[in-house]
């Protein structure tokens, strides 16, 4: 397969995973498992006080398009996530295209606020620069620095960071939220809630 076929086989799948179909996602299995489970490197570097508060799978039909974890600092309050550091680790579980990540997130950014065109565009070329295309296991990790700026890595390499508070508070909403599109992916992240963390 040549690489614009592949490149447009890509394109598709991105698509309709990113579009259509409902989630299926799992919380992790108890405060025994979130205490085990160790965080990566670039989230100690950033957060060193980071401990796991919940997971879960976000797959589109049959596929897995991937795992996250929510990690978080001692006394984490859901209700003022946009108020504190935290990190949002993603393990992709196929190809996806770094630039149709970055246009499917600021579309579900858009379900938070309204944005001018001028914060689209300027939003839309930071997260092109700092969203690669992915392949099956590639990590990408936000972290949130309240009010400051998003931080992003890949497969724990400090690959750009976007200094806006508002961008910051949208793009963490996508996933934690009350206006999120995935609601059971957002219950499984917040399953230390229920832990209590």
């Amino acid at each position: 397969m040549g690489p614009l076929s592949r490149r447009a086989v890509l394109e598709a799948v991105t698509l309709s995973v990113a579009c259509t179909a409902l989630p299926q996602a799992s919380a992790s299995s108890g405060s025994a498992s979130r205490a085990s489970t160790p965080p990566p490197t670039e989230v100690l570097r950033e957060l060193p006080d980071a401990r796991l508060y919940g997971s879960g799978r976000l797959r589109r039909y049959f596929f897995h398009v991937y795992d996250a974890r929510l990690w978080t600092q001692p006394g984490f309050d859901i209700a003022r996530f946009s108020q504190q550091p935290l990190a949002l680790e993603l393990q992709y579980g196929r190809e996806l295209l770094g630039a149709l990540i970055a246009e499917r997130s600021l579309e579900e950014m858009r379900r938070g606020a309204e944005i001018t065109p001028a914060q689209q565009r300027a939003w839309l070329t930071a997260m092109q620069h700092c969203f690669p295309d992915v392949a099956e296991g590639d990590r990408m990790t936000g972290v949130q620095l309240p009010g400051a700026a998003a931080r992003f890595f890949v497969n724990g390499a400090f690959v750009g960071e976007v200094r806006d508070a508002e961008f910051t508070r949208l793009f963490f909403g996508i996933w934690l939220a009350p206006s999120t599109s995935e609601p059971e992916l957002r219950a499984a992240l917040l399953a230390g809630a229920r832990g209590g963390s």
